[in-house]
């Protein structure tokens, strides 16, 4: 599998997820519930890969890594899920994906050009992201 195929099933995977989440949520008392079963989900899925692949030593290794650094992804993470899911809720999937995408691709722009000195920020690039942004304006004013 390429990586593009890659990254397109998992947009594709991230859409069906909160469809199911805020499905999840309409029926609870908060996002939250939805999101702590995703987390759980998620945590014991990994865990057990990480012993299948490592045994005991993984979690050795796993309890070496935790600091304070090191759990920001896992907060930005946790508010990206939600964010998204009451994006879902509010706003249906097509207005909340076009402005995620947006955010990311002038996020990761950004992120591009202090790390290459500004050397990825091509017209093309430029001009990309201008339409990137129109087409968001249009979907979500639609």
């Amino acid at each position: 599998m390429t990586i593009i195929a890659l990254l397109i099933a998992a947009g594709g995977a991230i859409v069906v997820q909160n469809l199911i989440m805020a499905e999840i949520s309409s029926g609870a008392s908060t996002p939250i519930v939805a999101m702590a079963l995703n987390a759980l989900v998620g945590v014991s899925l990994l865990l057990a890969l990480l012993a299948f692949r490592t045994g005991a030593a993984g979690f050795g290794e796993l309890s070496a890594a935790v600091g304070w650094r090191n759990l920001v992804p896992g907060l930005l993470g946790t508010f990206f899920v939600f964010a998204s899911l009451v994006g879902y809720q509010r706003l249906g999937a097509g207005t909340t994906i076009s402005v995620l995408v947006a955010s990311q691709l002038i996020g990761g722009l950004i992120a591009d050009a202090i790390r290459t000195d500004g050397a990825r920020l091509s017209a093309p690039t430029l001009i990309g992201a201008a339409m990137l942004g129109v087409g968001t304006l249009l979907v979500a004013r639609g």
